[in-house]
């Protein structure tokens, strides 16, 4: 690496590895991912065209090559780091130095693991408020199924499933303040009526690249989740093309925040999701759940949605509702890559997961 002739399209990247607790008693020699994680090591991911090349450096090995290199790639070190290190603030007040679970509340009749099962009005309110009870401090309100294969939804159908339910969670969510609202949708029409209606938090599957959705998220004061989907829901699955598949939607994901900010939304608005599931097959997910502690190199707090998803051909052969050890297995993995947000379906069991762990993890019970 030390005499890798770059080009100017060559690409430079980080990853935090030997994630672990801070013990609060080494200042100065180890950096502390945002929400906590002590970084033991880095991985230095250098693409030029098509060649990629990975090298694992201690902290100190990292700074001593970092003061040797052009001011392009300290600069560009420097930045990651920054990205990595630095706080997580969050306009609506969730506490994401500490994980916090998102409930989903599918208003639809045909999603893919639940579709029909709260499809009236009446029976997602009543879902919500037992996710809300079960730990959920977040519930993402969908009225339209972008699981792979789903023909696309009229706005003005979403709009009908999902309006009830956001004004029928309102009286919850004034009563726990710290439960916040969000809105699962693609569609500007959609967004503003649920901004209208209160939502706190707009999660876009294909990251505010609809018209006029990034205006309408711009000139609101919601946080927005931008999530990496390549292709659209009817055929992203059939065929996903990659170079380096944790890279390409690291890449894409970069720029989409840099698109957002030159709309005027601030960094701190926004979170960002991998998209397991969304233009990825199993070794896709895998690969994605694998170098997880990347996307911390955004500098915005990193969501997983891999509930009751696929990984692979045995998981794959199995119904959506059985794939629950599949689903805390993923959860696991992602908090001991740092990821301050973990959509799911179950809640409860998610919670447990997450309870021993943090025991577990911190050394205490």
């Amino acid at each position: 690496m030390e005499n890798l002739p770059l080009t100017e399209a060559a690409r430079l990247y980080l990853v935090p590895l030997g994630l672990n607790r801070s013990l609060g008693d080494e200042p100065g020699v180890f950096a502390t991912l945002a929400g906590g994680r002590r970084i033991g090591a880095w991985e230095v991911v250098i693409r030029d065209g098509g060649k990629i090349q990975k090298t694992a450096l201690t902290p100190a090995a990292l700074q001593d090559w970092r003061v040797r290199q052009p001011v392009e790639i300290r600069t560009r070190i420097d930045e990651l780091i920054q990205r990595f290190t630095g706080p997580r603030p969050n306009s609506q007040g969730l506490p994401l130095s500490t994980p916090a679970l998102m409930g989903i509340v599918n208003a639809t009749p045909d999603s893919f693991s639940d579709g029909g099962e709260h499809g009236d009005a009446e029976a997602a309110i009543a879902h919500g408020r037992r996710l809300a009870e079960a730990g959920a401090r977040i519930l993402d309100i969908g009225g339209e199924s972008t699981r792979p294969g789903a023909a696309p939804v009229a706005p003005e159908e979403e709009i009908r499933r999902v309006l009830p339910v956001i004004q029928g969670l309102q009286d919850l969510r004034r009563q726990t303040p710290k439960i916040a609202l969000s809105i699962d949708t693609r569609h500007g029409s959609v967004m503003r009526a649920a901004l209208a209606a209160g939502i706190d938090i707009i999660n876009d599957v294909s990251a505010l690249t609809g018209d006029p959705s990034l205006s309408i998220a711009a000139a609101s004061a919601a946080d927005i989740v931008l999530m990496h989907m390549q292709g659209e829901p009817q055929t992203m699955n059939l065929a996903p093309v990659y170079v380096d598949v944790s890279l390409d939607v690291f890449d894409y994901l970069e720029g989409r925040i840099e698109t957002c900010r030159a709309a005027g939304i601030q960094r701190h608005r926004l979170i960002v999701d991998p998209g397991i599931g969304f233009g990825k097959q199993g070794p896709e997910n895998l690969a994605v759940l694998r170098n997880l502690a990347l996307f911390h190199g955004l500098g915005c707090p990193v969501l997983l949605g891999a509930s009751r998803k696929g990984f692979g051909d045995s998981t794959q052969a199995l119904a959506p509702k059985d794939r629950l050890p599949t689903s805390l297995a993923a959860a696991i993995v992602a908090l001991a890559q740092g990821a301050l947000i973990l959509r799911v379906h179950d809640v409860a069991e998610t919670r447990q997961a997450l309870d021993i762990w943090r025991q577990i993890d911190g050394g205490t019970g």
